[in-house]
């Protein structure tokens, strides 16, 4: 390969990662079905919104987190077991593994999942289409 080839080769390569790295990430929302356990369903609320919610707030790409009640299921069967649907959107994937990882998820997050018949919940991760 002469000299010209070569750096037009290098300057396409690099003019394709340029592209690929700057498009905007869409958002992923991640799904966890809870089993709530009723004698504890006040505490595990009061923790979710006074001390989850407000540190999740502060995070890089954090969008949005919902604790979802199941009222009912109108057709087809409800997730077994579950009461609680835990809705957690961050801008990208990457970003809610950096959060995941933080010493502040690790204190949170427990005070939620403490509140639950078991720690044998299903998590769901969506891409935003």
């Amino acid at each position: 390969m002469n000299r010209r080839t070569y750096i037009k080769a290098a300057l396409a390569s690099a003019s394709i990662v340029a592209v690929t790295a700057t498009e905007p990430q869409k958002p992923i929302e991640l799904h966890v079905d809870l089993s709530v356990d009723p004698a504890k369903e006040q505490e595990m609320l009061r923790n979710f919104r006074t001390i989850f919610r407000p540190a999740a707030r502060n995070q890089p790409g954090f969008k949005d987190v919902k604790m979802l009640k199941l009222r009912t299921a109108l057709q087809g069967a409800g997730p077994e077991g579950a009461n609680y649907r835990f809705v957690l959107t961050f801008a990208s994937e990457e970003l809610r593994k950096q959060w995941i990882a933080t010493a502040t998820h690790q204190k949170v997050w427990p005070t939620v999942e403490n509140t639950l018949k078991t720690k044998n919940y299903t998590v769901l991760l969506y891409d935003e289409t």
